[in-house]
């Protein structure tokens, strides 16, 4: 990925950002923090990698809502960022966070019985 594409890829991730803690109107998004923003070089898609907070009911509820927000935050990103194209905003639960939560606490229980030194 070009060093523009990621700088770009973060300034979406910053802007959608503070759009989620300014809150969306939709009840159906919770608590969801946006991981990284990977855009395409011909800025036709940006894939936005979301962490979510809760049960499995609420994150699927939470990736509903983004996605049927798209074209919104699509448009908002498109009065604050002046680039001739706004990329399609594809939204991707980002399961990296769990996963290593959940290693780090088999590890640690593994370190208490001895059995990892």
């Amino acid at each position: 990925m070009s060093r523009r594409m990621e700088r770009l890829g973060e300034l979406f991730r910053e802007e959608i950002s503070k759009l989620l803690q300014k809150g969306l109107k939709d009840p159906r998004i919770g608590f969801a923090t946006i991981n990284r923003v990977d855009v395409t070089e011909d800025l036709s898609y940006a894939k936005v990698y979301v962490s979510v907070m809760g049960s499995d009911k609420e994150k699927q509820s939470t990736m509903i809502g983004l996605r049927q927000s798209a074209s919104f935050i699509r448009q908002v990103l498109g009065k604050g960022i002046k680039i001739r194209k706004v990329p399609e905003l594809q939204f991707v639960l980002d399961e990296n966070l769990e996963h290593a939560m959940h290693i780090q606490s088999i590890l640690h229980e593994l370190r208490e019985k001895g059995d990892l030194d």
